[in-house]
């Protein structure tokens, strides 16, 4: 009782956001032309690297070296101090630090802008030490000249890229048993999801369900906001802290307040979705179109939920409220920070990495939280990735092995796949099919609107003509843009009493995921347009027309509709889905590659069940429905995030690149079939374009979530190292400088120094030495170390077997040397097998090779 009314009195103050957000609308239209949005960033350190240096005070600290050469002596250490035990030294001093931030940030405006207009949107304190204001270039130009100040960025838009994946991971079984069951599984750790909000009346994020001791972590300090649409007591044990940040998108104009909700509800779905695949609530029923489809879980059933709102419907987000949502994040000590959004554009400048999202996730990284984000839907083109930096934890997307499929038997044998998650027709009786063009009222000969193809107006359709008829319509391009709906053909379909419907895919429909769609009626859609023609051709050659108008005297297509409201269980699982960005990583707009692999794994992303907002507008397939399926790297992220909250359970002293490491090393490379994982390599077709995935399809492999919690040797990395990283980028020094405020000291290091889980040379220019250091966070171990080298690459390892203690270090050294010209990338693996069961795999890549002397 004590802890609500404390959350509840501190979200009181909160209101005054939605206060400002009116005065911003007025000033929004006010505002003359020529403004922006900008990004500032001051050289002062921020409270988060102030506390760092308050409790390093007084301590000796061992300057570490780059990536795999950093011996015994890393700048941090792997058992890093929990986030929990991180103390404050006394509130009152970060506190006031930061109100000092936000004073100085404000002398700045006044003074350079002084007698000026502008609009101060954020103050951003925790981790970055800056703002977000309206102003126009020479504005922002006269700032970026003062002492103070740092850096200088426009603004810019970003996008938002389960019942049965837990028994697919093998969770009843594996990890969940290792934490304690279901009921244990993630407690204690709070993950929090920068999406579009989240729907607090949902029983996934119930708290009514857990009888026994469930505390709110005590390390947590957020806030639940409330608003008339998110009122007093929408938080819980379950769903410890809400909040929405839309200042930037406000001040644009493009805030619609009845659609969008200035609070933390979620109005699209897509937040409430990505919330419960990560961490909601075990065994909750999943009722759609009022069927059963089986029990619904997160990967970290008793793990905590913080929302950060910063998407929306209307117009996506911006990275200045992105970056707010962010900086709140980590001051509330979140453990995990996940991420289901990516760039509508490859960031500009020297580096993809400089942007302030991803430096504001490396200030998370140095924080203790772990960042996940989704890789982005843009694939299977090369170098489509969008997440780009080696601390952010990048996640592709799979299939998995459970499909609804339904069918359709046409009266020539052929059976033609459909996606609906609806019952069958009557028995083995076949219908007559129908077209909706040739059943208009008054014999008109074709409609004169799309919306009559796609079944949207019964109106114009003859009943007598229709009844217990199968009605044919057409799924055009304007139902992936949400102008027509499957819920209105089928209000269509019973208005003229058919006995089903079927829709046929329209050719400019190319490269759309459709998932599958529930329907209160026997009716399917036809996702391919190969099969579609095939059905429209036995359509129309069996329709019979008078010889002389031409008009259809008989309707001679039949068919039946099989149901499709119980899963099929294949074994060609997992797979990458087309839509997944693939790599390489791309270091900058010249699409150079970067020594990085992305994505980091693959998880499952395609066709997954999750919560849906009962204002969820983002489907409206889903529309009133309280579970939807739908698929994108979106779902593939939070499955992760609460994978690493089971990991970060039983591994409290983990750093973000330990947790990362343990994830990445533990994949499973093959289906369950044991054959290769395959990548999709096109839109139209997929499954029949599938060849073996590579590293740049699916990074370390397929994630593996029972391994992960003992994964023998761990590759760890600090923020100092990222801080090399990027130091070693050549003409980076002043953008490093204007980002973090540290100075770049001579640095050679390349993104294959880096201790990664993986090694990956974009360009191998005769030979190269890459190191790279394991600990060993298990029992004393012996190792031996065998490697597949690419092609047109010699390889050697040393040592080639090493005895590691428990918890120690081991550095081992690769010399690569190119063997062949090519620019065609080539893949091999390193295998660290330990003589008490542990396999320790990281992939190897090199794109282009340069032999001596050609």
């Amino acid at each position: 009782m004590g802890w609500a009314w404390r959350r509840e009195q501190w979200a009181v103050a909160w209101l005054s956001v939605a206060v400002l957000g009116a005065a911003l609308v007025g000033a929004a239209g006010a505002f003359e032309e020529g403004t922006a949005v900008y990004i500032v960033t001051m050289k002062q350190a921020p409270v988060f690297h102030k506390r760092l240096d308050l409790e390093r005070f007084g301590s000796s600290r061992v300057a570490g070296g780059g990536g795999g050469g950093g011996g015994d002596t890393p700048s941090t250490s792997i058992l890093m101090k929990p986030r929990f035990l991180m103390c404050r030294h006394g509130p009152a001093q970060p506190m006031n630090y930061g109100l000092y931030l936000v004073r100085l940030q404000n002398s700045l405006l006044k003074r350079t802008l002084r007698g000026e207009r502008y609009i101060k949107l954020y103050s951003y304190r925790y981790l970055i030490n800056g703002f977000a204001v309206v102003i126009t270039p020479q504005q922002a130009e006269r700032l970026s000249m003062t002492k103070e100040v740092a850096n200088v960025m426009l603004d810019f838009s970003v996008r938002t890229a389960t019942t049965h994946t837990p028994e697919f991971l093998g969770l009843p079984q594996g990890a969940w048993v290792q934490e304690g069951g279901p009921q244990c599984a993630g407690q204690g750790v709070v993950v929090g999801l920068i999406d579009t909000g989240i729907d607090p009346t949902h029983p996934s994020f119930a708290d009514d369900l857990i009888t026994d001791s469930y505390p709110v972590p005590a390390h947590y300090s957020g806030i639940c906001e409330v608003t008339n649409d998110f009122p007093s007591g929408s938080c819980n044990r379950k769903l410890v802290g809400a909040r929405h940040f839309a200042a930037s998108a406000i001040t644009r104009g493009v805030f619609n307040a009845s659609q969008d909700h200035a609070s933390p509800s979620d109005s699209d779905g897509h937040g409430t979705h990505t919330a419960s695949i990560a961490a909601g609530n075990h065994g909750i029923p999943v009722v759609v179109a009022g069927h059963h489809f089986g029990n619904a879980s997160g990967m970290a059933p008793r793990a905590h939920i913080a929302v950060y709102k910063a998407l929306y419907k209307s117009f996506g987000g911006f990275a200045a409220d992105v970056v707010a949502a962010i900086d709140q994040a980590a001051e509330d000590n979140v453990d995990i920070i996940s991420l289901s959004i990516t760039p509508n554009r490859r960031p500009p400048g020297l580096a993809t990495f400089f942007n302030p999202i991803d430096m504001a996730l490396l200030s998370a990284v140095k924080a203790g939280i772990f960042v996940v984000q989704a890789a982005g839907n843009t694939g299977p083109s090369p170098k489509s990735m969008s997440s780009y930096s080696p601390w952010i934890f990048t996640v592709g997307a799979s299939a998995h092995d459970r499909e609804y499929n339904n069918y359709v038997v046409l009266g020539n044998n052929l059976t033609i796949t459909g996606v609906g998650l609806a019952p069958g027709t009557d028995g083995d009786s076949m219908f007559t099919l129908v077209a909706a063009p040739h059943a208009l009222k008054n014999n008109v000969a074709s409609p004169t609107e799309m919306s009559l193809g796609e079944c949207q107006d019964s109106s114009h359709l003859d009943e007598d003509l229709i009844r217990g008829k199968i009605l044919v319509c057409s799924y055009s391009i304007r139902f992936v843009l949400g102008l027509s709906s499957v819920k209105q053909a089928l209000d269509t379909a019973k208005n003229v009493s058919a006995a089903g419907v079927i829709f046929y895919l329209d050719p400019f429909v190319i490269g759309f995921q459709l998932n599958p769609t529930p329907m209160d009626m026997p009716g399917l859609i036809i996702p391919s347009s190969d099969d579609s023609k095939v059905f429209l051709n036995y359509y129309n050659e069996s329709l019979v027309r008078d010889e002389t108008s031409n008009k259809i005297v008989s309707f001679g297509a039949i068919a039946k509709i099989l149901g499709g409201q119980n899963p099929n269980y294949g074994i060609s699982a997992p797979k990458v889905m087309f839509y997944s960005a693939r790599g390489p990583d791309p270091e900058d707009n010249s699409l150079a590659n970067a020594d990085i692999l992305k994505p980091n794994l693959i998880a499952p992303g395609s066709s997954i069940w999750g919560a849906w907002s009962s204002l969820g507008l983002d489907s409206a397939e889903f529309a009133g429905e309280s579970f939807a399926i739908i698929s994108g790297t979106s779902m593939a992220a939070p499955h992760v995030a609460g994978l690493a909250a089971l990991v970060k359970q039983k591994f409290p002293y983990f750093s973000p690149a330990a947790i990362g490491s343990a994830l990445s090393t533990t994949t499973s490379l093959s289906d369950r079939e044991g054959n290769p994982i395959m990548a999709q390599r096109t839109y139209g077709n997929p499954n029949s374009t599938q060849s073996p995935a590579t590293p740049f399809d699916m990074g370390n492999g397929f994630v593996n979530a029972t391994a992960a919690l003992d994964p023998g040797l761990i590759f760890d990395s600090s923020y100092d190292d990222f801080f090399s990283f990027l130091c070693g980028i050549n003409g980076s020094a002043p953008v490093v400088m204007n980002y973090t405020g540290n100075s770049c000291s001579s640095s050679a290091m390349t993104g294959a120094d880096l201790n990664l889980p993986s090694i990956t040379i974009a360009v191998l220019n005769q030979s190269r030495t890459i190191t790279r250091t394991v600990t060993n966070v298990a029992s004393d171990e012996r190792y031996t170390v065998s490697y597949s080298a690419p092609y047109g690459v010699a390889v050697s390892a040393s040592p080639a077997q090493f005895f590691i203690p428990s918890g120690q270090r081991q550095q081992v050294t690769f010399v690569v040397n190119a063997t062949m010209n090519g620019t065609s990338a080539s893949f091999g693996s390193v295998g660290f097998y330990g003589d008490k069961g542990h396999r320790v795999m990281i992939p190897f890549s090199v794109i282009s090779k340069v032999v001596h002397g050609s």
